[in-house]
């Protein structure tokens, strides 16, 4: 009878326990849920950025301010600092029955699983990915989890799409649009649709089934304008403390019904707002475009960033384009919002004042609907001090209020943009201005963008500078005609499906398989560019290849430089004739599809003995580093060296600061003049030592040329 006894009792235990993997395996497939840090990052194109699982973006990665990287050519040209996001209503009653006069939820990693539940997250790709090679180096394999799939039948080059429910049963969809053609590449559009699911966490129930009325969708958005800027600016500007803001637009209704042409592609009616790095006031110079007064004066903060807006529903019912919303525009102070804890009924206080700030009320007086910088450059310089909120300045938008029943939805679209003079202008402005910064009697005269001249230097780099603001306004003019085509924009032909570059003992050969679009009438062929030093810096194209051929041999290189390639696919312009979105003319793949980011060099054949070893330059001297390895300053080259040796490098008493193992078989070794503890050598005599660790022998007659265990010693000089 016990025997029986335990029997079924256990046998009930494995039914529970069946019951309960069941139910746990049903959740598992049944319910969707993505975690709160998980991001998507778009990588092609002249915009790069991440996007965040819970519906908005705090740039901050516990380093630096990550995030709109633009030009993404460079290091260090990253303009996000944070969206603040906001959804409001009225007269609303929770999961919980329990009644709110104004209830509202704030879009942070804090609030997941309390208010935001994330559903979705995923990045879609027009093709697959080309594949780069540099060396038998796949330069591309980390970014293989960039695209979760591929669809070609999607218009633009990558969609993200994140979902987001939350606790006030309003869910929203997200649609990231990423276009590379490059009049188009540097701007999302983002589709934006909050629909009344009454779904307040992650499952599939649905808890909520009343209208919301009064709904209102809101963000404060800061740009740092840039992160290099912020080295020539002051520490302050990484997040946005002196940014400027302002708006256009204000006309809008009188214009919606007008259409941007080629022929006057900038116009100052389209609703946006965008940001600018100002003047910092503990500076004693004139700081506008970040000018490296450290360095050679190159302007650093070019960058103007910010938002348009391209269509707003009028209703539910109606999804013809409101003119007179967004219902706020305009500016507000950085860190300064009302605060909403823990979504318990003691913060109704908070929620009614996040209510009233989303209805145009700016919290604590600091914000406003007109243009900030015109209303108070003239007598602030460094916008901070207008409200002294060490956040800085945001662009503030805001729609609403919406009714939306059970099921309804409301949708508008924005382009986020950033544009600018570019690197090869700010560098010749920014040197021109410093060399009469530091010479008060150098009066030019400089020329002006239009033309003119001025005797003075701040006027004549500010003047540049501020061409940003029509350049933004560019950038708006093409999102919003690209969004009036249905953005059915002329394409581009399809990158190379495969990239590769060696290093070879005469030359670099590039191989290429073919883009998928060479079946196409008006594709012609490719286009190779090349830099020298580094890959953040200008490329000089180097080569037209015909339609069909997959290989190029570049036998211009030079001995011990580094050179960095990309290949661009390109048509003769017949897709691209109406100039309805952007000029016309021919039409080419983006160079980050396949841009190298390691080294390919021109490889010698091992010396021919060790009476051969070289040490170049020698001496080095940094004055003249420009001279010797551009983009390489530190760079000395042991070339005519044995193909596999040890070498060792020590002072001139003998300490021992660097060894390197040389094993590719070549003739060539690079030394950066770092120590083995990283640590830059100075001015001084050094001695190589080369011990070979392998018998070489001539590979056309065979002869010993040097064998395993010989040395050789090089004397060379620094000079710093």
């Amino acid at each position: 009878m016990k025997y029986r006894t335990n029997s079924i009792l256990f046998f009930i235990s494995l039914t529970i326990l069946g019951i309960l993997f069941l139910l746990t395996a049903q959740v598992q497939i049944g319910y969707s849920q993505v975690e709160a840090t998980e991001k998507r990052y778009v990588r092609v194109g002249s915009l790069q950025s991440l996007f965040s699982a819970y519906g908005s973006e705090r740039a901050w990665n516990n380093s630096y301010y990550e995030g709109l990287v633009w030009p993404a050519d460079y290091p260090y040209e990253d303009n996000a600092v944070i969206k603040r996001s906001w959804i409001a209503c009225q007269d609303f009653t929770d999961a919980d029955s329990v009644h709110w006069e104004d209830y509202g939820v704030y879009f942070a990693t804090g609030y997941v699983g309390m208010s935001l539940f994330p559903m979705e997250l995923k990045e879609t790709a027009k093709f697959e990915p080309p594949t780069v090679f540099v060396d038998g180096h796949n330069i591309t394999a980390p970014y293989a989890g960039d695209v979760d799939e591929v669809d070609p039948n999607q218009i633009p080059d990558r969609i993200i799409t994140n979902i987001v429910n939350t606790s006030m049963g309003l869910t929203m969809t997200r649609r990231i649009l990423v276009f590379s053609q490059q009049y188009h590449d540097n701007y999302f559009i983002k589709e934006f649709t909050f629909t009344n699911t009454g779904n307040t966490d992650y499952d599939d129930d649905i808890e909520l089934t009343a209208p919301l009325k009064g709904v209102r969708i809101s963000w404060g958005v800061r740009y740092s304008v840039s992160r290099e800027g912020a080295f020539a600016i002051g520490g302050s500007q990484s997040w946005g403390q002196h940014s400027w803001v302002t708006k256009r637009g204000e006309d809008f209704p009188q214009h919606a019904n007008e259409k941007i042409t080629e022929a006057n592609p900038i116009v100052d009616w389209i609703r946006c707002g965008f940001s600018w790095a100002g003047q910092n006031e503990k500076n004693n110079f004139d700081n506008i475009g970040g000018p490296y007064l450290q360095k050679d004066g190159r302007l650093t903060a070019i960058q103007h960033a910010g938002i348009a807006i391209l269509h707003v529903d009028k209703s539910a019912a109606d999804s013809s384009d409101d003119p007179y919303q967004p219902s706020v525009l305009g500016w507000h102070a950085g860190d300064t919002y009302p605060g909403l804890g823990d979504m318990r009924k003691s913060s109704e206080g908070k929620m009614i004042a996040l209510y009233n700030m989303l209805s145009g009320i700016p919290y604590k007086g600091l914000g406003g609907t007109d243009r900030f910088d015109e209303k108070y450059m003239a007598s602030h310089p460094d916008p901070y001090t207008v409200h002294n909120d060490g956040g800085g300045t945001n662009i503030w938008i805001a729609y609403g209020p919406f009714d939306l029943k059970h099921g309804e939805s409301i949708t508008f679209v924005e382009a986020e943009g950033v544009n600018g003079i570019n690197r090869q202008l700010a560098q010749k402005i920014g040197r021109r201005w410093k060399k009469a910064h530091n010479d008060p009697s150098d009066k030019g005269p400089f020329v002006l963008p239009d033309g003119s001249t001025t005797t003075e230097p701040d006027k004549y780099k500010d003047a540049w500078v501020y061409t940003g603001k029509d350049s933004i306004m560019l950038t708006f003019g093409r999102a919003l005609r690209n969004y009036d085509l249905h953005y059915k924009i002329p394409e581009p032909p399809q990158p190379p499906t495969f990239f590769e570059v060696k290093s070879g003992g005469d030359r670099i050969t590039l191989t290429w398989k073919p883009s998928p679009s060479e079946t196409d009438a008006d594709f012609v062929g490719y286009k190779i560019f090349r830099a020298v030093g580094k890959p953040d810096t200008t490329y000089d194209m180097i080569h037209v290849s015909q339609k069909g051929e997959t290989k190029f041999d570049d036998i211009t290189a030079q001995r011990g430089f580094s050179y960095y390639y990309y290949i661009e696919a390109f048509n003769d312009g017949s897709n691209n004739t109406t100039g309805e979105a952007n000029p016309v003319g021919s039409l080419h793949s983006n160079r980050f599809y396949t841009r190298t980011t390691d080294p390919a060099y021109l490889r010698r054949q091992a010396g021919q003995g060790l009476k051969d070893i070289r040490v170049v330059p020698n001496p080095f001297n940094v004055r003249m580093r420009d001279l010797q390895y551009p983009g390489e300053p530190d760079k000395l080259m042991f070339l005519n060296i044995p193909g596999h040796c040890i070498i060792e490098i020590y002072t001139e008493r003998g300490d021992l600061i660097q060894t390197i193992n040389h094993d590719d078989g070549s003739g060539d070794e690079i030394w950066n003049s770092v120590t083995s503890s990283r640590q830059v050598v100075v001015s001084g005599i050094y001695i190589a030592h080369f011990k070979v660790t392998e018998d070489y022998r001539d590979p056309q007659t065979d002869k010993l040329l040097y064998k395993k265990g010989d040395e050789a010693y090089r004397k060379f000089v620094i000079i710093r």
